[in-house]
């Protein structure tokens, strides 16, 4: 696998791996999962962020036991009067300008009142590549209005879609997650909720795996955390029963804190380097 192929699957996948990630989806035929967590997907309060939160992870890439620091995605939620606007930037390093330049923006508004989106805007540049996607979400006639292209002023195409559900966008469903309560979760229960992306509903499915105390974060200290673990797909890039595997905060917050995931040639991981402005101070934190 060409080194750049690599760059590019970090920071874009990255992102999904988060909170979800897209190539876990399957078809939105497949019936629910047993022993869900039982959430509304349609409405959810926000009592895990505020205004003004800024999240960094540093991405790392392991090449022959080697971690190689790629890249890095930011996470910015702004005040928008009703709505919460979220804010993600991607890039490589510019050390890796000579090899391969990732530089993606992620934006997408969303209502206070049920954190549902009304827009999201994909702004991609990876090598040569160029992706503007542009989506207006109708919620309340179960509608989207899509328009893609190279860019905003070179619009390639106009799409109308018809969804049977409210639905998320890939940066939405990230923040709602956060705010699901797995009190009374089982350990093996599933999340399933729905995302919209790339002309496509997915659905999406995270599986808790309980309580992980004393948890070790490279350079932040020892965390008290919830654990959990997206399905992927085994082909080109996860190798067969490849598990990644997520943990955040066990307080308030439920901030992610590290993501980790196998790939068909060395392994990927996301680690919180810097944070601002959280709603409540980090009581899962158990030293510096």
């Amino acid at each position: 696998m060409k080194m750049g192929k690599i760059n590019k699957w970090l920071i874009l996948n990255c992102l999904l791996l988060v909170g979800s990630i897209i190539n876990s989806a399957q078809p939105e035929h497949v019936s629910k999962e047993k022993n869900s967590v039982n959430t509304d997907p349609c409405i959810v309060e926000n009592t895990a962020f505020q205004s003004g939160e800024y999240l960094t992870y540093k991405i790392f890439y392991n090449w022959n036991f080697i971690w190689l620091p790629a890249g890095e995605i930011h996470f910015e939620v702004i005040d928008d009067n009703d709505q919460y606007h979220y804010r993600v930037v991607g890039k490589t390093y510019d050390s890796y300008s000579w090899l391969y330049i990732v530089e993606d923006y992620f934006d997408s508004w969303v209502k206070k009142s049920d954190l549902l989106p009304r827009r999201s805007i994909k702004s991609i540049r990876e090598g040569k590549y160029r992706l503007y996607d542009d989506l207006t979400f109708d919620q309340s006639n179960r509608r989207i209005y899509n328009e893609r292209g190279k860019a905003i002023d070179d619009i390639r195409e106009r799409h109308n879609f018809e969804v049977n559900s409210c639905m998320h966008d890939m940066v939405s469903i990230l923040y709602y997650c956060r705010n699901i309560d797995f009190s009374e979760s089982k350990i093996g229960e599933k999340l399933p909720i729905k995302i919209f992306a790339d002309k496509e509903t997915w659905p999406l499915s995270v599986t808790y795996k309980g309580k992980s105390p004393a948890k070790k974060i490279k350079g932040k200290g020892i965390y008290n955390t919830l654990q959990f673990s997206p399905e992927v797909i085994e082909g080109d890039l996860f190798p067969d029963d490849a598990q990644v595997n997520v943990w955040v905060t066990d307080d308030a917050n439920k901030m992610p804190l590290v993501i980790e995931s196998p790939l068909s040639v060395g392994s990927v991981k996301a680690v919180l380097k810097d944070f601002k402005n959280l709603r409540y101070d980090l009581s899962a934190q158990v030293n510096d």
